[in-house]
């Protein structure tokens, strides 16, 4: 283990960066070193007087929309860098003075004192990879919202359909419906485009990944993954970009912790309570979960949809996938029978569902070379 003579903390804005250090020893000094301009020169110049002066250097930053260049740059010049998950940084109850200074000086004091938690930096493919898929969650929320600002004009005007929506014979009753007054026909017709363009938008998207994944070092896991019932192309995806390298998490339950489907728990003295789950970590992957899991409501099955799917998999592969069927429906029926509402069973089905697809995700992330 490598010792370092100062750590350095960054708090990092899209112009500039105001750099603290902290000298080693539990009683080192921490001061401000000054603000530089968030340019590449700028923080190589930087670094390279602060190597020289100190010697070996441990440099912190909190990940924000800033990216992760400085991380990627400072690797590429040998320098030991990690980037902080805001939401674990340590803060104290009643400090109420918060400045770029003093944030600084906050992430070299806590890296100095090894109480910070930090994030995992994907590869620039992988990061590539989950820009996308987080793309094609915008165009899914633009979806939602099209489809809500539709649902509110009908209500308004006291217009209802019985019967499944969004299908074509639905679209077409909405393009059918008429109204005292012209205005209302187009507002409804705005409405109805701007959803028409949110779901190409979205289908355009999902078109890309599926011809990008192929050429993704992670496509053997995302292929792998597609085996599980209610797990399809985008959720594996989605799920491959935003957790990255499975290997990380040493067990199951780590990864359930990290995604927040894990119960919250409040407890003192002799008194113990539990509450709903943490919803800490990546709420993209947790939503993609939950979504997954509702699949599992029903008996378990193998129809001619996912008798098609299954083809290409190994009979190991589909056996995990069998099991996780009896399992996790048996799961769902015990949870709405004592009483359980229907989403909180889904949650819990979602975290167990977490540790099949961890399982499964060891076994066929590739090797680095």
């Amino acid at each position: 283990m490598e010792t370092y003579q100062a750590f350095v903390g960054l708090d990092v804005h899209k112009d500039g960066i105001t750099v603290a250090v902290a000298d080693a020893g539990r009683d080192g000094e921490i001061r401000k070193v000054g603000a530089i301009d968030n340019t590449p020169d700028a923080v190589a110049r930087m670094v390279r007087k602060l190597v020289h002066r100190h010697g070996s250097i441990e440099v912190t930053y909190e990940a924000g929309p800033c990216g992760y260049g400085i991380y990627r740059q400072l690797a590429e010049m040998g320098i030991a860098c990690k980037v902080v998950a805001p939401s674990h940084t340590p803060k104290r109850p009643g400090d109420r003075v918060k400045n770029d200074t003093r944030d600084a000086m906050m992430l070299a004091r806590l890296l100095r004192s090894g109480e910070l938690t930090f994030v995992w930096v994907p590869d620039a493919t992988h990061e590539a990879m989950r820009d996308l898929v987080r793309a094609r969650q915008v165009a899914s929320q633009d979806v939602r919202a099209g489809r809500s600002l539709i649902r509110m004009f009908l209500l308004k005007h006291g217009l209802r359909r019985a019967g499944k929506v969004w299908t074509l014979k639905y679209r077409s009753w909405l393009g059918a419906l008429t109204f005292e007054h012209p205005a209302q026909k187009l507002a409804l017709q705005s409405y109805i485009n701007r959803l028409e363009h949110a779901e190409a938008r979205k289908s355009e998207v999902e078109q890309q990944i599926a011809d990008l994944v192929p050429s993704w070092a992670l496509a053997p896991v995302v292929h792998a993954l597609q085996v599980f019932k209610g797990v399809g192309l985008v959720v594996a995806v989605t799920l491959a970009a935003e957790i990255g390298d499975f290997s990380r998490f040493a067990t199951p339950r780590k990864l359930m912790a990290y995604l927040g489907l894990v119960p919250g728990e409040h407890s003192s003295g002799g008194k113990f309570r539990s509450g709903g789950i943490t919803k800490a970590g990546n709420t993209i992957a947790r939503v993609m979960l939950v979504e997954a899991a509702w699949a599992y409501r029903w008996p378990p099955k193998v129809g001619a949809m996912l008798l098609r799917k299954r083809e290409p998999y190994a009979q190991e592969l589909k056996d995990v996938a069998w099991k996780a069927q009896v399992r996790l429906n048996r799961r769902f029926r015990r949870l709405e029978g004592r009483g359980k509402r229907s989403n909180v069973a889904a949650t819990a089905v979602a975290r167990e569902l977490v540790g099949f697809i961890w399982a499964i995700a060891i076994r066929t992330t590739p090797k680095p070379a």
